[in-house]
């Protein structure tokens, strides 16, 4: 009989496990954050049917899983799964990890909204001096944790793509071709140690939404709930901030188990997908790269207060329908090279 001794041992020994195992966990934290809202807005709704409170719920769970698919979360965790791929390892919980640390802040706000904290608001009010730092606070983070992933990642397209010409020219692949070495790799190094598991990847995630990009939504949400149901109970309102975290979660977890499959495929028969993976790397590289100094600009804007045209127009572009176009071009990526590989296997 497996005690909650034995599960606490698999738990801390999990990087150990099997990558379907790992998986199965992963599934089943999603599964559990769904039955979790699910029980909430039964017990909240229980005393009296409201209609209300199950439409802005299911509108909560739609933002969730739109948001799952805004450029820098794809960014973020194609990134990271690339980098931890070319370390030969299997990242199957690094989508949910950011996703989780992402919406903990949306979960907290709602907290702290359903309890009556004032300073909530006042942190997501436009111009105050709190929801300026925060703000700070996840761009710089955000820009400054892309950049580096994008200069990591466009290292290892450089070794690629050499690598590529080589076996075009009747040369041999080596392992380490497929990744980022050299000066870069190691200038790099030292920053990027603190995320040398998946796991790791929850606190950028929380620093990301720091800048209640996502926690404004939400809270705005659940404010206008409890300002308009008179009555309902906290439960209830607490289901919004929870379904928005559910529908994350089970999006970025497939982005992450699905780019971690596309790297793999690389890894895993070089000679003949190298030039898929340095396209693909490539394109990884270029658009954690292009979201940074996006990212960044806006930073550099909010905090010394520029009216340049270049930071103003940066601070001003709208990320959030970007990413499925990256989704989509990925998808096609692969299946090309899916279909291509068993061509040549003909």
């Amino acid at each position: 009989m497996t005690t909650l001794g034995d599960f606490a041992i698999m738990y801390r020994q999990r990087e150990q496990l099997p990558a379907k195992t790992r998986l199965l966990f992963t599934g089943g934290a999603v599964i559990l954050l769904h039955c979790t809202a699910v029980a909430l807005l039964v017990i909240g709704t229980a005393a009296a049917g409201q209609p209300l409170a199950l439409g802005l719920v299911l509108t909560a769970y739609l933002a969730g899983i739109k948001h799952s698919y805004d450029w820098d979360h794809i960014a973020a965790i194609d990134n990271s799964t690339r980098r931890f791929v070319a370390q030969h390892k299997d990242p199957v919980s690094v989508g949910f990890a950011f996703s989780l640390g992402h919406s903990s802040v949306v979960i907290l706000a709602g907290v702290l909204v359903v309890t009556g904290a004032t300073l909530v608001g006042q942190l997501m009010e436009e111009g105050t001096t709190g929801n300026l730092v925060l703000g700070l606070i996840g761009s710089g983070v955000s820009g400054l944790f892309l950049l580096a992933m994008g200069i990591v990642n466009g290292s290892a397209f450089l070794r690629a793509a050499r690598a590529y010409r080589n076996v075009l020219g009747g040369g041999d692949v080596r392992d380490e071709d497929l990744e980022a070495r050299g000066f870069i790799a190691r200038l790099l190094a030292k920053p990027l140690a603190k995320v040398e598991r998946p796991r790791n990847i929850y606190v950028i995630g929380f620093l990301f939404g720091l800048g209640f990009d996502t926690a404004t939504t939400i809270g705005l949400l659940v404010m206008t709930t409890a300002a308009t149901l008179a009555g309902v109970s906290p439960f209830a309102l607490m289901t919004i901030p929870l379904a928005f975290t559910a529908a994350m979660t089970l999006f970025d977890s497939v982005n992450g188990v699905a780019m971690m499959r596309m790297y793999k495929s690389a890894i895993d028969n070089p000679q003949r997908k190298l030039g898929f993976n340095a396209v693909i790397t490539g394109i990884s590289a270029v658009s954690a790269l292009f979201i940074s100094v996006i990212t960044l600009g806006g930073f550099i804007n909010g905090a010394f207060g520029m009216d340049d045209p270049a930071t103003t127009w940066l601070a001003g572009i709208d990320l959030g329908d970007a990413g499925l176009t990256l989704i989509a071009l990925f998808a096609v990526i692969w299946i090309s090279a899916v279909l291509l590989g068993r061509r040549h296997a003909r």
